[in-house]
């Protein structure tokens, strides 16, 4: 019963987070019906997409000690236990080290999302979506670590949800800055830095600070 119910509580937790994330890196869409207002529903929203996955990351770990009797795959990976934690540090480091930078560039907007974006520079220069890239890793990093299968899996259907997250944002942000954020993705790469092909980097393109 309890399994069940953790599950239950995962799957509804996970709704619950894909949902009211996508809404709240929408406030330039929002702003067309709901006003001034927007970016503070956007807020709202982003605190409740925090609530609901921090309960599903607590059911996440807990399904390692209440797997449902009917999971079909193994309860551990068929490689020792040591592999598992060696490959969990290798995306650990990097990805903490990503999160991080993320993190300190993007401040208080990473919960409070504001119309008005400051001036930044950082990791956001290399990539336009780090914080993405940082908190994904970190499913697979708890599979691994927990050695479970099934929690593997769970990380890998999160990942379109997380890349989805990416081209709503990045849909909401061509709508406030037009022209300008669209010469931002002309020069950085989504996921992946993309290589210099000499010449001064522009002055005009998009330098102000994004979350995700």
């Amino acid at each position: 019963m309890a399994s069940c119910l953790n599950l239950l509580s995962l799957l509804i937790s996970s709704l619950g987070f894909s949902l009211f994330y996508g809404l709240s890196v929408s406030p330039a869409r929002l702003a067309r019906t709901k006003g001034e207002k927007a970016y503070r529903l956007a807020a709202r929203y982003r605190l409740i997409c925090s609530v609901c996955m921090s309960i599903a990351f607590i059911n996440f770990m807990l399904y390692r000690i209440l797997p449902v009797s009917s999971d079909p795959l193994s309860p551990t990976f068929p490689w020792p236990y040591p592999i598992s934690v060696a490959v969990a540090a290798a995306l650990a480091l990097p990805a903490g080290m990503l999160l991080v930078s993320a993190l300190k560039a993007a401040g208080k907007e990473t919960l409070v999302p504001k119309k008005e974006h400051e001036l930044y520079r950082g990791i956001y220069e290399k990539i336009r979506h780090p914080q993405a890239i940082g908190e994904l890793a970190f499913w697979y990093v708890t599979a691994l670590l927990l050695d479970s299968p099934f929690l593997i899996l769970v990380a890998v259907l999160y990942t379109p949800i997380w890349i989805v997250w990416c081209f709503l944002e990045e849909w909401d942000l061509s709508i406030r800055y037009g022209e300008e954020y669209l010469r931002y993705q002309a020069r950085t790469g989504m996921f992946i830095p993309k290589r210099k092909h000499g010449g001064s980097p522009s002055n005009t393109g998009w330098d102000r600070k994004h979350r995700t």
